[in-house]
């Protein structure tokens, strides 16, 4: 469970980001996935990461204190529509960078809305992931919006896409921000990887 978290800083770059050692894990999924809702549940605070009902919000790497131990990392979203062909080639650029640049970075958790079929813009990522051997768990969110039978159905067609190109699946976790679903699993998941970095 986290108990402290505490905003360090927004940066435009992976060049400006925080020169720590800590590690860090990083969140990123298509505008409007949930995102800030999913990291504000996370760590039991409502105001911590901003939320708008407007996509694209998020155009900046913000870096968020958790424990004293770890970072937790707020990355804009890929593939927002509206915004113009120059600002989506430099935040592909920004987060492209970070992903390859940071070395504290652990893993990434990559956002799927569970209300959609496989999008192409995720996959597609996903493999850009793979190829370029980038650690990253798959996180579901909004399941609360969804019945059980179709909840599954979505999320073994996400499997499915994804196994047709790849060999074993990466983590996967399925979360509610309305009722908490997956947070233990997260946060656990999360400690576990930091043992492991620390060994």
């Amino acid at each position: 469970m986290i108990r402290t978290a505490t905003f360090v800083i927004s940066s435009p770059d992976v060049s400006s980001c925080p020169k720590s050692r800590l590690p860090e894990y990083a969140f990123i999924g298509r505008s409007n996935v949930g995102k800030s809702s999913l990291i504000n549940m996370l760590c039991h605070n409502p105001k911590l990461a901003k939320t708008s009902q407007k996509p694209g919000k998020t155009l900046l790497i913000n870096h968020f204190l958790i424990d004293e131990c770890w970072h937790l990392v707020d990355l804009p979203g890929y593939g927002y529509a509206q915004a113009g062909q120059k600002q989506r080639e430099e935040l592909k650029k920004m987060i492209e960078r970070y992903c390859l640049m940071r070395e504290t970075l652990v893993s990434l958790f990559v956002l799927i809305d569970c209300r959609h079929e496989p999008q192409k813009i995720d996959l597609e990522f996903m493999t850009w992931l793979g190829e370029n051997e980038v650690p990253f768990a798959i996180v579901f969110t909004k399941s609360d919006k969804l019945g059980k039978s179709k909840l599954a159905d979505n999320v073994n067609a996400y499997k499915s896409a994804l196994l047709d190109t790849w060999e074993e699946l990466p983590p996967v976790f399925v979360t509610s921000s309305e009722t908490g679903l997956g947070r233990d699993e997260l946060t656990e998941y999360i400690e576990t990887l930091n043992l492991q970095v620390q060994q």
